[in-house]
């Protein structure tokens, strides 16, 4: 059983904002393996299904990004499961527009949804597909820029992204995520 997690903050007002990439990589991944997300247990928005021969869970956590953790790891405790078998997808200030990187570990790099992960589970050493979403302009905040949605010229850009962290999702489902780091870390 494997579990993918989108980091984003819950309500209309965040929605398909800088900061809720994660969580619009899980709704692109819920409709490409035809899993229905329901709220429930977890403090979170959740599905499960068969994908193949392997059970996986999507999750988007409704702590607000910054208590993500309060969300993931009694999920991960429930169903018993491993680091190796966890997935977490969110933005990251430091990569340009639209560019996803995966990596195996890394740090938080001030990002406080990961922040809380780590906390959590007591360590950073999970899969991540980070999704950039650039730097803030000049005399704006990083929390204005993160809360503020994509310019028209940035949103193709954006949804390849979001479509791309999906299908490196899926494909770590049937292969090892190192496989998948290399091609979808090559392909941009």
């Amino acid at each position: 059983m494997k579990l993918i997690v989108g980091l984003g903050n819950p309500g209309t007002k965040y929605e398909h904002t800088r900061h809720n990439v994660g969580f619009d990589v899980i709704d692109c991944l819920s409709e490409m393996l035809g899993i229905t997300l329901k709220s429930g247990r977890f403090n979170s928005l959740y599905g499960e299904a068969l994908a193949g021969s392997e059970k996986v869970l999507l999750m988007k956590p409704l702590t607000y990004m910054n208590l993500s953790g309060e969300a993931v790891r009694p999920m991960m405790d429930w169903y018993r499961l491993d680091l190796a078998d966890l997935l977490v997808i969110y933005d990251d200030l430091d990569l340009p527009v639209g560019q996803i990187r995966l990596r195996l570990k890394g740090s938080s790099g001030g990002h406080n949804g990961i922040k809380s992960l780590e906390q959590h589970l007591n360590t950073p050493l999970f899969k991540r597909i980070r999704i950039g979403i650039g730097r803030p302009h000049e005399g704006m905040t990083v929390i204005q820029h993160v809360l503020t949605s994509f310019t028209a010229e940035e949103k193709s850009r954006v949804e390849q992204a979001i479509e791309a962290a999906a299908k490196a999702a899926r494909d770590w489902l049937t292969n090892p995520f190192e496989q998948v780091m290399n091609t979808y870390n090559s392909s941009v």
